[in-house]
């Protein structure tokens, strides 16, 4: 990473903390909640689409099932909040862990394959999975499951209602934020110079004495534990879960966010997936096939910068420092 990439990724991150703070000082003005809402939302799929990305863009392994992680995710934390305990952190801890162990166990199955045949597999596992959700009554089959109370957050001086859509962005932020910079902080570690090494060129790793099946295994299931975390938080802001999180168009739109925002870069899908929602969400009051709309827009932005948006800003940047 040169320093224009590095330059244009400090500009983005600079720029969604400053969206971030005006999008809360109007809402807090205005008292509308629907761009907050709507914001919210983006950001929960921006977690999905960093999963995607650490895989992608860090390790280099195309998983075109990573909604299955956080549909997995979204039910459990339904089922916790409304059957067992409303409590937020537990809720969170018991995801965290799940996501973790399920990752472990399904790492075993598709990481033992490379290249489209790993895409394949980690398809299939989303698809059976869905499936699964889909005929099980007692998760609401078809119709997912309704009634996820509002939670309350209690801390030591405050406790924070997550009914309040402000609240909800701000807590939803620092959430992807820690996400982020800890995924941040893996890439300059001992264990992330070997994810890189994984992406440049796994054969030869071994011949430097280094074993790439625990670090992809470690990748897959810090993946699959961000995934899960991302989607706990979607039955709190919705109120309802459905098979459809678990179904491919979440997995490819998360692909396209992150090939939007610019792959290996961890704040652009942040960025893309928050371009996304507003792509949909304007588009779609102008027409009922937005779908097209944005496929179009998608095709030419992949012709054109191929890299993405931080891809985009870095080339533009190098070329002003040129001059």
């Amino acid at each position: 990473m040169d320093k224009y990439q590095q330059k244009a990724i400090r500009i983005m991150e600079w720029l969604m903390l400053i969206a971030a703070i005006l999008l809360v000082i109007i809402g807090k003005l205005t008292g509308d909640t629907f761009f907050l809402r709507l914001a919210t939302e983006a950001l929960i799929f921006g977690g999905l689409a960093l999963s995607v990305d650490l895989l992608l863009g860090i390790v280099g392994l195309l998983s075109l099932g990573q909604a299955l992680y956080f549909g997995f995710g979204a039910y459990l934390s339904a089922v916790i909040l409304r059957d067992w305990i409303a409590s937020f952190w537990a809720c969170i801890l018991i995801v965290t862990f799940a996501s973790a162990l399920l990752g472990w166990i399904t790492s075993y199955i598709a990481l033992r394959s490379k290249g489209v045949y790993f895409a394949l597999i980690s398809f299939g596992l989303a698809q059976v999975f869905a499936k699964s959700i889909y005929n099980t009554r007692s998760l609401g089959a078809s119709d997912g499951m309704v009634g996820v109370p509002i939670i309350q957050i209690p801390l030591p001086f405050i406790t924070l209602n997550l009914g309040d859509a402000v609240t909800f962005f701000v807590i939803t932020f620092i959430f992807m934020g820690s996400i982020y910079f800890a995924l941040k902080y893996f890439l300059y570690t001992p264990l992330g110079r070997i994810w890189a090494g994984v992406r440049s060129n796994e054969s030869r790793l071994p011949y430097l004495g280094y074993n790439t099946a625990a670090p992809k295994r470690i990748a897959f299931i810090l993946a699959a534990m961000v995934a899960g975390v991302s989607g706990a938080l979607y039955p709190m802001l919705r109120g309802f879960v459905s098979p459809e999180l678990m179904y491919f168009s979440v997995s490819g739109n998360a692909v396209i966010t992150v090939v939007l925002g610019g792959v290996g870069t961890l704040i652009g899908p942040l960025f893309g997936s928050s371009l996304l929602m507003i792509l949909k969400s304007v588009i779609g009051t102008l027409t009922l096939h937005h779908h097209i709309v944005i496929g179009m827009i998608f095709v030419v932005l992949v012709i054109f910068a191929p890299k993405g948006i931080v891809g985009m800003l870095s080339t533009k940047l190098k070329e002003r420092g040129m001059r």
